[in-house]
């Protein structure tokens, strides 16, 4: 088996003994793929190997390899029947300028953290005559090199993106700290389980939180045992 594959196969084998350990089924968690600086020939065998969603975070990057990538759908020969199509989501910061490019690979957005992004986003929407699903960025661990809103602003900004129907709020995103211990991140992963939970949603078609994207490669057990869906590797596959 390509070394690639053994990977995928690997971190797969990891995620679902995480899900087991905290009493979740391992189908419930979306392993997200991160293709950042990866060839489109290794894309080609992680998708092969039943990656079902790859993400960038860069949206120069996504560009060269998006009509590459897509064109492979047709010659995944060897994934499962119903791995031969697969997701784009984009991870990195987006700025205001660059959001019409993005709506147009990408199917889910982790990384939002202001009210002008959603504006804009959502107008670039309604061009489009498109929903596009988002997350919310939250900055759970305090540090200043990172984006991401306060989680007092998060209730606010929820609320206001109820007035804008082509933006769908699916969920929240974080990241931890690079750190060799993964056990430094639980409190802010913690932290983003309990704001979701504690979170008061109107009843509204453009909020659905379903997702918690938390956790790479160096701590997504930990991030799975305090609640996530979507993790996000690339590291531990491609490396």
């Amino acid at each position: 088996m390509n070394r690639i594959a053994e990977n995928f196969a690997h971190v797969k084998q990891r995620i679902a003994e995480a899900a087991q350990k905290s009493g979740r089924s391992p189908e419930s968690i979306q392993l997200v793929v991160v293709t950042k600086g990866v060839s489109v020939t290794d894309i080609e065998t992680v998708l092969n190997a039943g990656a079902t969603i790859i993400a960038e975070n860069r949206i120069q990057e996504a560009q060269q390899k998006f009509e590459p990538v897509n064109s492979l759908s047709w010659n995944l020969l060897n994934a499962p029947e119903s791995n031969r199509t697969f997701a784009w989501h984009l991870i990195g910061h987006l700025q205001r300028n660059k959001v019409k490019p993005a709506l147009s690979m990408f199917s889910l957005i982790h990384s939002v953290d202001s009210l002008r992004l959603v504006e804009e986003i959502s107008k670039r929407s309604i061009e489009q005559e498109n929903v596009t699903d988002i997350l919310l960025q939250v900055n759970t661990t305090g540090e200043k090199s990172k984006y991401g809103l306060d989680s007092k602003e998060v209730p606010n900004i929820i609320e206001k993106s109820i007035n804008y129907a082509n933006v769908r709020v699916c969920g929240l995103m974080t990241m931890g700290k690079f750190t060799t211990d993964p056990e430094e991140n639980r409190p802010a992963f913690e932290a983003l389980r309990n704001l979701a939970d504690n979170l008061k949603i109107e009843d509204s078609p453009n909020v659905d939180m379903r997702y918690l994207s938390m956790g790479m490669t160096g701590d997504f057990e930990v991030a799975i045992e305090e609640g996530a869906n979507l993790v996000r590797i690339g590291r531990a596959i491609f490396a």
